[in-house]
């Protein structure tokens, strides 16, 4: 990469091992003298149901998704914490809050990565430290063997499992990411690559960034449909609510007390 401009570093870094990220990290800071903006967009998934999923699928998940982030943040919060300014993009997805059949470990590692950045940021506020989780949803790559409708074995960052027989009807819930994989080759409808790249380049210069940027149509309408799905249930059953007011705790403190009083046959004394 530094034939093709002086600014440029190459690098190998596997996320999931903390000494490879401190290396790449040294280097950086060797080469440049500092950091400014980490943008970390390493990630891997499984499509498959959960139970056709084995344990080295979803622990390597987690590792590379959740613990690839962790240790960026650990190798560059001291650098930024000590210059008072640092900014991160962190790539989560609409997974990040929406739980996709046949994506479940997948999206279990993008929960843990949204809760994580929105944590880190009210520790480090006082440091003048930003965040922002890039929420992108149906991009298409823009390879060009990417445009085959066929349904692949993997698909960019992701590996298709075949499904088992319990999983694998036409119909199965559990084939709905392996449907978007072979929808994601019609190259009219999903959101472009490039065009987000663009979009994130600018974000990286933007002084007030928010927490959470949405990215395609999808992204937009799935998380609104989710928020709204959220607070439509929260109105159904907040009847269920127990009571938080002083009244309310003194009513129930004379419920309790009736209920415990001795029952008696006696008159009352005159």
């Amino acid at each position: 990469m530094e034939n093709i401009h002086e600014n440029c570093l190459g690098a190998l870094c596997d996320v999931r091992a903390r000494e490879s990220v401190n290396r790449v990290i040294e280097r950086t800071l060797q080469r440049f003298g500092r950091i400014d903006i980490v943008v970390n967009c390493s990630g891997y998934g499984v499509i498959g149901a959960c139970e056709d999923q084995d344990e080295h699928d979803i622990r390597n998940q987690f590792e590379t998704n959740f613990m690839g982030t962790l240790h960026i943040i650990h190798a560059t919060l001291p650098y930024f914490r000590r210059q008072n300014a640092g900014r991160y993009l962190i790539f989560s997805s609409t997974s990040g809050a929406l739980g996709v059949p046949g994506l479940g470990p997948y999206c279990a590692t993008k929960y843990a990565v949204e809760g994580l950045i929105e944590a880190m940021l009210y520790e480090t506020d006082a440091f003048n430290i930003k965040a922002t989780l890039i929420e992108p949803g149906h991009v298409r790559p823009e390879e060009p063997e990417m445009q085959d409708t066929s349904l692949p074995t993997s698909w960019g960052h992701f590996l298709v499992k075949p499904p088992s027989e319990t999983y694998g009807h036409p119909t199965s819930p559990a084939l709905h990411a392996r449907r978007i994989v072979q929808w994601l080759g019609d190259k009219y409808r999903p959101t472009s690559a490039i065009k987000c790249a663009e979009l994130v380049w600018q974000l990286g210069h933007c002084s007030y960034p928010p927490l959470r940027l949405l990215l395609g149509s999808y992204a937009i309408e799935s998380i609104r449909d989710r928020m709204r799905s959220v607070t439509e249930e929260l109105e159904d059953w907040k009847h269920l609510n127990f009571p938080a007011g002083p009244d309310d705790d003194r009513e129930v403190g004379e419920e309790t007390a009736a209920a415990a009083a001795p029952e008696t046959n006696e008159a009352a004394a005159p």
